[in-house]
């Protein structure tokens, strides 16, 4: 019995380590039970959100990752979400899409050469995003100029009051 991977297997190897190295996190998630439509609008989802999500042999995703980092969580039907732009929106989109559906079974993660517990993955998920923080520091940014611009309109706008306030004190004299 030949025991060399195949050049098929070789190939999508090769393949799955490139995309891995490129990850900025790794969620590994069994999806038993989810039908292929359930599939296709999770999938489209995690690419919204700046990911992917892949079914490969078990083996291939455990020599992908790391031989042996994440193989307690490597049996069953596997699929893995990886995190390209920003390693929590498709962590996200993967637990809108498990609490919606009731489906999948998210085992365990991987990031910063850190392998994660499904809790601290769940605790990932509840973070904001790249895109949330970028919105929430502009709007911090933003609202000392509006502040800023407001005190500085203040002064010829109280100015006008006070002039108008002697103009009629005059006017009934």
């Amino acid at each position: 019995m030949n025991s060399t991977p195949s050049q098929f297997n070789q190939k999508r190897l090769k393949e799955l380590s490139e995309k891995v190295a490129k990850a900025q996190s790794v969620v590994v998630a069994d999806y038993t039970g989810t039908t292929v439509k359930q599939q296709v609008q999770l999938r489209s989802a995690i690419k919204k959100a700046g990911g992917e999500m892949i079914v490969a042999k078990n083996t291939l995703f455990d020599l992908a990752i790391g031989k042996g980092k994440l193989s307690a969580a490597l049996h069953g039907m596997n699929a893995i979400v990886l995190g390209y732009t920003d390693p929590i929106a498709p962590l996200k989109a993967l637990f809108e899409f498990h609490k919606k559906n009731e489906k999948l079974d998210i085992k365990q993660g991987y990031m910063d050469e850190k392998v994660l517990s499904v809790e601290e993955v769940a605790a990932l998920s509840q973070l904001p995003s790249k895109n949330e923080l970028i919105a929430k520091l502009l709007m911090i940014l933003k609202s000392p100029g509006n502040g800023f611009a407001n005190v500085l309109n203040a002064g010829p706008r109280n100015l006008v009051y006070a002039l108008n306030a002697i103009k009629e004190k005059k006017s009934k004299e």
